[in-house]
């Protein structure tokens, strides 16, 4: 039973997650949605003290994504700016390969060429 529990919470999250990445501008939203994917289902067979830290961080990046979506919804004159920077003491907590991902990421979001050629819907 809590197993089924479980799995419903990270469902929820993830889908949560895929819904407010449809506010991001479109080439955000595919690497977002790529590395959210790749990130869930790389955690699929993970130690529950991972899982603990997992789902805590990916819970924060929804409700700080959450509060970008909700803050960018009255202010769209202006040029939203979506992301949190870390702190030293988050980046110290990282692994070897973590950094990798983290940097390859950011090299990735920030290419002035994008990388995906998505349409917008209905165009």
């Amino acid at each position: 039973m809590a197993a089924a529990a479980h799995v419903s919470k990270v469902r929820s999250l993830y889908k949560r997650i895929l819904v407010l990445h449809r506010f991001l501008p479109i080439d955000l939203r595919a690497l977002g949605d790529q590395y959210v994917k790749d990130e869930f289902r790389r955690h699929k067979s993970a130690s529950p003290e991972e899982v603990k830290g997992f789902m805590t961080e990916w819970q924060l990046y929804k409700d700080t994504l959450q509060t970008q979506v909700l803050e960018s919804a009255g202010d769209q004159l202006r040029s939203v700016k979506f992301g949190a920077n870390l702190s030293e003491g988050k980046l110290s907590d990282f692994q070897e390969e973590q950094i990798g991902q983290l940097y390859e990421l950011m090299l990735e979001s920030t290419k002035p060429n994008r990388q995906f050629d998505i349409q917008e819907d209905g165009k």
